[in-house]
């Protein structure tokens, strides 16, 4: 699959119709962010070897037989090596865990007012969680391993529970 995007984003929002560009925005940012808290920050071989692979376009598939064939540069092969192999690139997050940190990433930035602000987008539920990142899927803008599934955002949590029964406030926070 290709890495490069073959509709704008733009489009993708008219589209799919329901949510706001900044809904997008924000599923996007909270996968890197998610990633990163999963499976820590890219090492320098990491980040090269994702450039490269950018670059020339080249999916984590062809990235594998690519290494298995001897058919790639020195230096990105030398870096696999240190990694530990291609496989190591993969910093897959499921859906699940995405709603999750969505929750998170929103508590920390917007506090109670979190659950408002999503809906002002009109993500109400963790199944709209699971329509955005879908159409961002379906039209190049990520990737989804094999056996990824749009029922893996149904009923993750309900937002009453994961925004308001669970909300708390730190001490520290409150400290003058």
């Amino acid at each position: 699959m290709s890495h490069q995007p073959h509709t704008p984003i733009e489009d993708v929002v008219r589209q799919v119709g329901n949510y706001p560009l900044a809904a997008f925005a924000f599923v996007q940012e909270c996968i890197g962010i998610a990633s990163e808290r999963i499976h820590g920050q890219q090492t320098a071989d990491e980040k090269r070897v994702a450039h490269w692979m950018l670059q020339r376009d080249v999916s984590s598939e062809e990235l594998l037989v690519r290494a298995n064939t001897g058919q790639l540069p020195a230096e990105i092969a030398a870096a696999l090596d240190r990694m530990g192999g291609p496989t190591e690139m993969n910093r897959h997050i499921s859906g699940r865990q995405l709603c999750w940190a969505i929750r998170d990433i929103a508590l920390e930035r917007w506090g109670l007012m979190a659950r408002s602000l999503l809906a002002s987008w009109n993500i109400t539920a963790s199944e709209d969680i699971g329509t955005i990142v879908f159409a961002l899927v379906d039209h190049g803008w990520l990737q989804k391993q094999p056996d990824d599934r749009i029922d893996d955002f149904d009923n993750v949590f309900t937002f009453a529970d994961a925004f308001d029964k669970h909300y708390r406030l730190h001490c520290d926070e409150l400290k003058t």
